[in-house]
C-alpha cells in the first residue's frame, strides 16, 4: 500500500470540512498544519450562536451586506485562524490548505498571523468572475508561498 502525501490528506480534510458549511452560496474548508500536524480547522459559516443560513434563509441565504457579501459568514480561513488563537495555538510558520483561494481580506489576516504557505484547490477569481486572485497576489507580493493544489484526492482514504 502506498502512503498518501500529507498535502493530499490535508486537502481531502479541507474538502470534507467544506461539507459542514451552512452557507447557501459556497462551501469552503480550511486546514492549518505545521510539521505534519494539524493545528486548526475551519469552514465558512455564521458565528456560533447565530443563525445557520440554510435553516434561517433556505432559499437565498443570509442577507447581503453593503458590498454584496454575506452579512453573517466568517470565511473558512478566518475560522481556522480564530479557533487556533482562541485555543492559544500559534500559527506562525504554518501551511494553510483551503478549498478556495483566499480573498483579499483573508489574505491580509493570513499574512499578519505569520502563515508561511497557502495551498488552494480552486480559484476565488474564477468563482467570483473577476480578473485576478487579489488575495493570492497580495500573499505573493509579501513573501507568503502560494500554490494551486495539483495532488490526488481520489481514493486516498481507501483501505485495502
Amino acid at each position: 500500500m502506498s502512503r498518501p502525501k500529507f498535502d493530499d490528506i490535508y486537502m481531502e480534510l479541507a474538502v470534507n470540512l467544506a461539507k459542514r458549511s451552512h452557507c447557501i452560496k459556497r462551501h469552503v474548508g480550511a486546514v492549518l498544519a505545521r510539521d505534519t500536524r494539524i493545528i486548526s480547522i475551519g469552514y465558512n459559516g455564521p458565528p456560533a450562536g447565530t443563525h445557520n443560513c440554510d435553516d434561517e434563509w433556505p432559499e437565498d441565504g443570509c442577507p447581503r451586506d453593503s458590498k454584496g457579501g454575506c452579512s453573517l459568514a466568517i470565511h473558512a480561513e478566518q475560522n481556522a485562524l480564530l479557533y487556533a488563537v482562541k485555543n492559544k495555538t500559534s500559527v506562525e510558520g504554518a501551511t494553510m490548505y483551503v478549498t478556495l483561494s483566499p480573498c483579499l481580506a483573508c489574505s491580509r489576516i493570513i499574512y499578519t498571523m505569520g502563515v508561511k504557505k497557502v495551498i488552494y484547490l480552486k480559484s476565488y477569481a474564477e468563482y467570483k468572475g473577476i480578473s485576478s486572485d487579489e488575495g493570492v497576489d497580495f500573499l505573493l507580493r509579501f513573501g507568503v508561498e502560494v500554490e494551486k493544489y495539483h495532488g490526488n484526492l481520489e481514493n486516498i482514504t481507501h483501505m485495502i
